[in-house]
C-alpha cells in the first residue's frame, strides 16, 4: 500500500467569481498553502462545494489544483457521491486530471447497507483507478461506515486512510481492528485524535491559517503536547466560528475578510454568512493578523 497521507491536508474551498470557478484565486490559495507547510491538498470535498459543481467544473478545479501544486504536494480529489457509477466516472476523470488519490464519502441519501458501502468503495478503487481515503461523516451522510466494513475495504488494498469526524473513540478501534491510518476530519478534535494515534487532519481552518494549523499537527505528531495544546487553545475560537453556519459558508467569509479571495459567494441552497457570523470570524481572526489585500 502506498504511504498514508500524514500531517495537515487542507480541504480546499472552491472560490467563485460570479457564476464561474475562480481559477486565479485557486492558484493563489494553492501557493500559499504549500508555502505555509501544508502536506497535501483536498479539492472538491464538502468544503469545496462538490454537490453543486458540475462534472466539468470538478475536472477544472482538480486540474487547476494539480497544475498549481506542480508536484510539490499530493492532491486528493473528492469523487464520492451516492451513485457508484457516477463516482467511478469522477474518479477516472480525477486520475486523468493528475490527482494522486480520491476522497470517498459514505454514500448519502439512499442509505445503502454495509455490503452496499463495501461494493461502492471497491468499485471506485478497482475501476476508478485511484487509491482512496474513506470519508466517514455520518452527520451529513446519515449512515456510518462500520469498522468491520473499513477492515474489509482495507484488506482488499488501495485504501490509504479514513477521514474520521466527530468520534474520537473510533480512532483506537480503527487502528486495532481495521489497521488503517486515521485522519481527523474535525479541526476541534485533531489534538486528541493525534494523541490516540491519528496521523493528521484534513482541515477547514487551514484554508485561512495554514501555518498555525500545520504547526499544531506537527507538534502533536512529535509528541510535544504542551505547545500543541497552547496552539489549539489559541485556534479554538476560530475552530468554533468556522462552524457557526454550515461549512463552507463561514470559511469563505473568513477568506474574504482575510483578503485571500475576492468573492465569498456560495451556491444555493447555501447562502452568504450572516452579520453575526462575520463578526465572530473577525474576532477569531484578530490574533492571527491575516488580513491583507487580495491580489
Amino acid at each position: 500500500m502506498r504511504q498514508a497521507f500524514t500531517g495537515c491536508g487542507t480541504a480546499l474551498v472552491t472560490p467563485f467569481r460570479g457564476a464561474q470557478v475562480d481559477r486565479v484565486a485557486i492558484q493563489r490559495l494553492v501557493d500559499e498553502q504549500i508555502d505555509s507547510g501544508v502536506s497535501y491538498l483536498v479539492p472538491c470535498g464538502t468544503t469545496g462545494e462538490s454537490p453543486t459543481l458540475s462534472d466539468a467544473e470538478r475536472a477544472e478545479v482538480i486540474g487547476t489544483v494539480v497544475a498549481a501544486a506542480r508536484g510539490r504536494v499530493p492532491v486528493v480529489a473528492g469523487t464520492g457521491t451516492y451513485d457508484t457509477h457516477h463516482s467511478v466516472h469522477l474518479t477516472q476523470e480525477a486520475k486523468r486530471a493528475g490527482a494522486d488519490a480520491c476522497l470517498v464519502v459514505a454514500p448519502y441519501y439512499n442509505k445503502p447497507t454495509q455490503e452496499g458501502i463495501y461494493r461502492h468503495v471497491r468499485a471506485i478503487v478497482d475501476t476508478g483507478g485511484l487509491p482512496a481515503v474513506l470519508y466517514h461523516i455520518p452527520g451529513r451522510s446519515v449512515i456510518s461506515i462500520d469498522v468491520e466494513t473499513v477492515r474489509r475495504c482495507v484488506e482488499k488494498g488501495g485504501i490509504l486512510g479514513i477521514k474520521e469526524t466527530g468520534n474520537v473513540a473510533r480512532v483506537t478501534e480503527l487502528k486495532l481492528r481495521a489497521n488503517v491510518p486515521v485522519i481527523s476530519g474535525d479541526d476541534g478534535i485533531t489534538l486528541p485524535m493525534i494523541a490516540l494515534g491519528a496521523v493528521g487532519v484534513i482541515s477547514v481552518a487551514s484554508n485561512v491559517v495554514p501555518r498555525p494549523v500545520s504547526s499544531l499537527v506537527a507538534l502533536a505528531r512529535e509528541g510535544r503536547f504542551a505547545p500543541a495544546l497552547a496552539l489549539h487553545e489559541r485556534l479554538s475560537d476560530l475552530f468554533t466560528a468556522l462552524f457557526l453556519e454550515p461549512n463552507p459558508i463561514p470559511v469563505k467569509a473568513a477568506l474574504l475578510l482575510a483578503g485571500k479571495i475576492e468573492d465569498a459567494a456560495v451556491r444555493l441552497p447555501l447562502t452568504e454568512a450572516s452579520p453575526a457570523t462575520r463578526a465572530a470570524l473577525m474576532r477569531a481572526l484578530a490574533p492571527f493578523e491575516v488580513s491583507q489585500p487580495a491580489g
